[in-house]
């Protein structure tokens, strides 16, 4: 604390706030160059692989939508023939 006091009555409040500011600049860009931005980097790379992924998910849903919707078309298409055949049958019947 005397050092400060020192300092502070030596070269003025400003100068000492300015470099202590400087000090403060310095850590915080350090932190964010040595620490953050790598982890943002990896984070960035698993966030696309998951994107990539969940295209890849949406893709194969509509190709499973479409072959449902085929397999309920055709099995509406027997279900109708089926009837047809059945009024068929029924309408020899009555001719008989």
């Amino acid at each position: 604390m005397d050092k400060l006091a020192q300092l502070i009555s030596e070269f003025g409040f400003p100068v000492v706030l300015a470099l202590g500011m400087g000090y403060f600049i310095y850590f915080v860009w350090k932190f964010v160059t040595e620490e953050l931005k790598p982890t943002l980097s990896k984070t960035n790379g698993n966030l696309i692989k998951l994107l990539d992924q969940i295209r890849m998910l949406d893709n194969d849903l509509i190709r499973l939508q479409q072959k449902v919707n085929t397999v309920l078309e055709y099995k509406e298409t027997q279900e109708i023939l089926q009837d047809a055949e059945e009024k068929k049958a029924l309408e020899e019947k009555k001719k008989k």
